[in-house]
């Protein structure tokens, strides 16, 4: 029971946040994203036993650099151009003037952790001044939606596993039912507003969620292949950023394109 209390304090707490950063200023949204950047970032380092001092210092400069440079260029704070030149070049003149870090690792980690947390927070924030605050959070409400359907349906009707390798806990009933139950939702929402069309709500639903859990599936890959629980500490009762936000960061690039090509 206590247990449970406070998964359900942390988890209010973080779902206040994160809406607070989301609808009051374009810079509370790009601070969420920043910190989402530097500390996956450090949780990925563990994850693939790339923690020492020297390994750690350029994980965050690369990861933070590129959203930094990137983010703040869209939002013409500062030129763009100069950093995407030099960029492809960082890891492999890291890795030539190194004497402890081999290539394989710091490509691997720096790509990594750029793909999964540097460009999805990027476009996190691009999202939010392209189109509007409300389309952002919606996708963070639609994941919420499909985690709470999945696992009610999953306790209810789930037979058949879904990746028992990767997620054991994770049922084909559940995750059926997650994506119709959230489907049914937005669609239902959709009527009651005029900024969501109808195909767009759809569309966004199927994507959120079917990247969402792929997402979901590829962080327990890592932690299952690290041999760790969770990614962190440092949300009690949740874990780690990764695991609070990996379905949101597999789900914002795919629903960003989405968006562009229909609105």
């Amino acid at each position: 029971m206590r247990e449970l209390l406070i998964r359900t304090a942390s988890g209010a707490v973080l779902v206040a946040v994160i809406v607070a950063c989301i609808l009051v200023s374009p810079w509370t949204c790009w601070a969420l994203a920043l910190f989402i950047v530097a500390v996956g970032t450090f949780e990925m380092c563990r994850l693939m036993h790339a923690d020492r001092p020297g390994q750690l210092i350029f994980g965050e400069l690369m990861a933070v650099g590129a959203f930094a440079f990137v983010s703040l260029g869209m939002l013409n704070v500062m030129p763009l151009g100069a950093f995407l030149l030099l960029f492809p070049a960082i890891p492999f003149l890291f890795a030539l003037f190194s004497t402890t870090t081999d290539f394989k690792t710091v490509a691997t980690f720096s790509f990594g952790s750029i793909a999964l947390l540097s460009v999805p927070c990027t476009l996190m924030v691009w999202m939010r001044a392209l189109h509007s605050p409300k389309m952002l959070l919606l996708v963070f409400v639609l994941l919420w939606a499909n985690d709470t359907f999945a696992y009610l349906t999953g306790r209810l009707l789930g037979k058949h596993k879904l990746f028992e390798r990767i997620s054991p806990g994770k049922t084909i009933e559940g995750s059926v039912g997650g994506l119709i139950l959230t489907l049914v939702g937005v669609v239902v929402f959709s009527r009651f507003v005029s900024w969501l069309p109808l195909k767009v709500a759809i569309g966004m639903g199927l994507i959120a969620v079917l990247f969402g859990t792929l997402g979901d599936l590829c962080e327990s890959m890592l932690k299952r292949q690290a041999g760790v629980k969770d990614s962190g500490n440092l949300i009690p009762g949740h874990g780690g950023i990764l695991d609070r936000f990996d379905s949101v960061l597999f789900a914002v690039p795919f629903v960003f394109v989405f968006l562009l090509m229909v609105l």
